[in-house]
């Protein structure tokens, strides 16, 4: 199966554009203002239009204010919104957008539990941030936790490189992977050589 790839904390035009010639699947934009990566929505805006058609746009919040969420939301115009706080299903479902729920690996993984409060959800990113922390730490968890053949789709985030990546999939099989610091010279700054060594490591890895 092909493994989709997702490029977050995009915070310039010319790295999402850079993602999308390398043939990324889907770019992350951090509205929450917990992160250091955050964008203001009207920027997420300029850098969602200047896409090409066919790369899903997705819009990462952390337990902010619902009103936020919803004006953000009306501005952006997202594909998909990725929760990565403690929001309940009932506060994900009201914005009427597929979600991502992000899961604490970092403290053990609560995979099963989570899924089981978001029937709706259309699949859960997993990273390495212990529960109530910040993704985006460049550190990885134990792949192991990660429960063999998990009946939803299943995003691998946490420490990812294009040295480890395919090391990655091999060990937890994910329907997409997504990295922001792995392909980073800086916070929200992206490296053009970085996100290609990307690329070709997890194309590389889908022929066997």
């Amino acid at each position: 199966m092909r493994m989709r790839i997702k490029f977050c904390g995009i915070m310039r035009v010319e790295d999402a554009l850079a993602a999308a010639a390398l043939g990324v699947d889907a770019i992350g934009l951090v509205i929450t203002p917990r992160s250091k990566r955050c964008l203001a929505p009207v920027r997420a805006r300029e850098i969602r239009n200047a896409l090409p058609p066919f790369v899903a746009v997705v819009t990462l919040f952390n337990n902010d204010d619902p009103g936020f969420v919803a004006d953000a939301i009306g501005t952006v115009a997202p594909d998909l919104v990725q929760f990565h706080g403690s929001e309940s299903a009932e506060d994900c479902v009201r914005y009427g957008r597929p979600y991502l729920k992000s899961v604490a690996m970092g403290g053990g993984g609560e995979l099963h539990s989570v899924a089981a409060a978001h029937p709706q959800a259309a699949g859960f990113l997993l990273d390495s941030h212990a529960q109530g922390g910040q993704g985006g730490s460049g550190k990885t968890f134990d792949w192991s936790l990660v429960p063999k053949d998990f009946p939803r789709p299943l995003v691998l985030a946490g420490g990812l490189t294009p040295e480890n990546v395919a090391a990655a999939i091999r060990s937890v099989r994910p329907y997409a992977v997504d990295l922001a610091s792995g392909i980073e010279s800086a916070p929200g700054i992206k490296d053009i050589d970085k996100m290609r060594r990307f690329v070709v490591a997890v194309r590389e890895c889908e022929k066997g």
